[in-house]
């Protein structure tokens, strides 16, 4: 079994450049297939779940080819086929924009259920709403059967501000008669870079980013070529590992108002943060940070997908702490974090963070992306060593993320579990 494996101590120094949002290219290869015309995908990352996704697109007779190790060509004119059974849909959550894809060119869609982190119950059925709502009859059981005679435009009011159900929606629509509007909609970040990729189609799709978005159906959408906006959520988690271990590093290649409320915190809690340009941010870690209080919320709030790594941080920051996750459970990462010497105590979607001097290195698992992510950082602040197994979660996300701290100085490697070392310390991966 692979792990990773971190000697820690040492405070990250340099400068480390963001990839493609992984949020925003799921969706985006996905939505690939609304058109018979070949699409070019630039700044795609080269993380699992993205390589998993293609598998599957390609099992749908979906011709895919590499130009570079960050730019694929996909060629969806052939497929035809509108049933997904295979073993990759259990392995990501993000599957589910297959059935929005498929119901939208062909009206039918034949999906297994979808797999992914498992951090407390994330149902689907805003989902489900948005597509019965534009007309589409289901039968849900061990697969999620849809089909339409027709789709035609709909009012759609989200009970919550559901990131998957909005872009879902979206691409169902965009083939539907009439106007779609979705109220109360999501407006993170990679739902604006999905529709401008929708837009860039020939798609009508009109205020995303905002509560409201209006969706004119086409008849035809055409090829085109498109770049993937930076990952704010990997930015986030080498800036908090900058912070975490009294570091100094610049994040490169970031949208730096995507960041306002992980700046906010980060400030809100001591640590230097410097906004050097719009696709630059250094973050200067302190001896003297502050406790703080954070509520993970919809876009523009702090993000649910940074509260495991910003535990993690003020766990070592004297004084009380609060998180309150409004948006999942997920927790799992604590009873890890304990292990280290972490005092957090958990009562419903709260955790209540009592600072430490320092956490101990000892052997812990990543419970799901984001936590595998909090792992490393925690490692890498802590004393002595820490080995960080099930590291196939942090692999989904993050591309290369051991060469990149290597980069930064940090003493962190990958263990192939076979008595061998797969990267060597102060080497690419």
């Amino acid at each position: 079994m692979e792990t990773i494996k971190i000697q820690g101590g040492i405070p990250l120094k340099g400068t480390v450049t963001i990839g493609g949002a992984k949020n925003s290219a799921l969706p985006i290869l996905a939505a690939a297939m609304l058109t018979e015309e070949p699409v070019v995908i630039e700044n795609v990352p080269n993380v699992a779940d993205c390589k998993t996704l293609i598998t599957i697109m390609r099992d749908l007779n979906v011709a895919i080819d590499y130009i570079d190790e960050h730019t694929v060509r996909i060629d969806s004119g052939h497929m035809q086929n509108v049933c997904v059974d295979s073993e990759g849909v259990s392995k990501m959550r993000a599957s589910y924009y297959l059935l929005g894809v498929l119901l939208g060119r062909f009206h039918e869609a034949c999906v297994a259920f979808p797999g992914g982190c498992n951090f407390g119950v994330r149902p689907i059925d805003i989902h489900l709403k948005g597509f019965r709502a534009l007309g589409a009859q289901m039968d849900v059981g061990a697969m999620i059967e849809l089909h339409a005679d027709h789709l035609k435009g709909r009012n759609i009011f989200l009970d919550f501000p559901s990131v998957g159900a909005t872009i879902n929606i979206m691409l169902a629509a965009v083939y539907a008669e009439g106007t779609t509007i979705i109220e109360n909609a999501a407006k993170e970040p990679h739902i604006v870079d999905t529709a401008n990729f929708l837009s860039s189609m020939g798609a009508d799709v009109k205020g995303a980013g905002t509560a409201t978005i209006r969706i004119r159906g086409v008849k035809k959408l055409h090829g085109t070529t498109y770049a993937i906006i930076p990952d704010q959520i990997e930015a986030g988690t080498y800036m908090v590992a900058a912070a975490a271990t009294r570091g100094d590093v610049t994040v490169t290649n970031v949208i730096s108002r995507h960041m306002d409320s992980v700046c906010a915190k980060l400030a809100e809690a001591g640590v230097g943060v410097e906004e050097l340009d719009e696709d630059a941010i250094r973050i200067i870690g302190t001896k003297d940070m502050r406790p703080t209080r954070i509520k993970t919320m919809p876009y523009p709030g702090f993000p649910t997908d940074m509260q495991p790594q910003t535990m993690v941080l003020l766990s070592m920051v004297r004084g009380t702490s609060m998180i309150n996750d409004t948006i999942f459970d997920r927790f799992r990462h604590v009873e890890q974090l304990t292990k280290m010497g972490a005092n957090i105590n958990v009562e419903g979607q709260i955790a209540i963070i009592e600072g430490v001097d320092h956490l101990e290195g000892c052997t812990v698992e990543a419970t799901d992306l984001r936590a595998g992510a909090a792992m490393v950082i925690a490692g890498l602040a802590a004393q002595g060593e820490t080995t960080v197994t099930n590291i196939k979660y942090i692999e989904r996300g993050y591309e290369s993320m051991v060469a990149k701290l290597q980069a930064l100085g940090a003493d962190i490697w990958k263990d192939t579990g076979t008595g061998s070392l797969k990267v060597i310390k102060g080497m690419a991966n």
